[in-house]
């Protein structure tokens, strides 16, 4: 009997090593991607298509680990075929690096509009702060939403939730903002196209950092809480 406990002792410790091993490596991807973001908003602000070039660049590294992190949490769930909130875990770090690869999806489709906002020969001239404040922002939120990840901090994820529709409200100000600006010349409306499609990509890394958020109330709680009303989310983290 003692000896059964022993190995199930080592096994559960070897499991639990397993398990801070994968989510370092999800950490690491995380802070990748959070330098993608930052090095695309700094193409924004300078305009700078060397900066551009290097979001490009990181998107493949971005990209391997991905792949690399899928393959170690298929080789412990096949291995460990774990139970409960054990398997709800290895789920939701599967569905956050999804989200962070998309992430770094984003980042880039950034990067492809400066570098077009910049060949249009018209940057200057754009309202590009407002972008950068809410950049800011959902680069913020993605910070948060790792390191809430990290701690398994219910309290936090419903806080993320929250500060989403800010970024949603930024978004929604600076469209009306921009349909302003084309219509008062028409010229126009080809870059600002450009900054629409920039500031769609951004309020997406918001809803990226919102899913992760998500699956932080899934692992401890054992709830599917997306499409649900703030009322309930709160009710089921209480």
């Amino acid at each position: 009997m003692t000896d059964k406990l022993m190995t199930d002792k080592h096994l559960s410790s070897q499991f639990d090593s397993e398990l801070n091993g994968v989510s370092s490596r999800v950490m690491e991807m995380g802070g990748l991607v959070e330098s993608q973001i930052r090095t695309a908003v700094y193409a924004l602000s300078q305009f700078s298509s060397e900066a551009a070039d290097q979001v490009t660049e990181m998107e493949t590294r971005v990209n391997t680990m991905e792949i690399d992190i899928d393959r170690e949490l298929s080789s412990i769930i096949a291995r460990r075929q774990p139970t409960a909130r054990d398997l709800r875990l290895l789920i939701a770090i599967s569905k956050t690096t999804a989200n962070l690869e998309r992430v770094g999806d984003e980042a880039e489709k950034i990067a492809r509009m400066v570098r077009s906002i910049i060949r249009s020969g018209a940057p200057r001239s754009l309202p590009s702060l407002e972008l950068r404040v809410a950049a800011d922002m959902a680069s913020a939120l993605l910070r948060k939403a790792l390191d809430a990840f990290a701690r398994l901090d219910t309290a936090a994820a419903v806080s993320i939730l929250k500060e989403d529709d800010l970024i949603d409200k930024e978004f929604d100000g600076f469209v009306r903002k921009l349909i302003t600006y084309m219509m008062e010349d028409p010229r126009m409306i080809s870059p600002s196209l450009d900054l629409l499609f920039l500031a769609k990509a951004i309020e997406r890394i918001g809803d990226h950092a919102k899913n992760i958020a998500e699956f932080i109330i899934y692992v401890v709680k054992g709830e599917d809480i997306r499409h649900t009303s703030m009322e309930q989310i709160e009710s089921v983290v209480k």
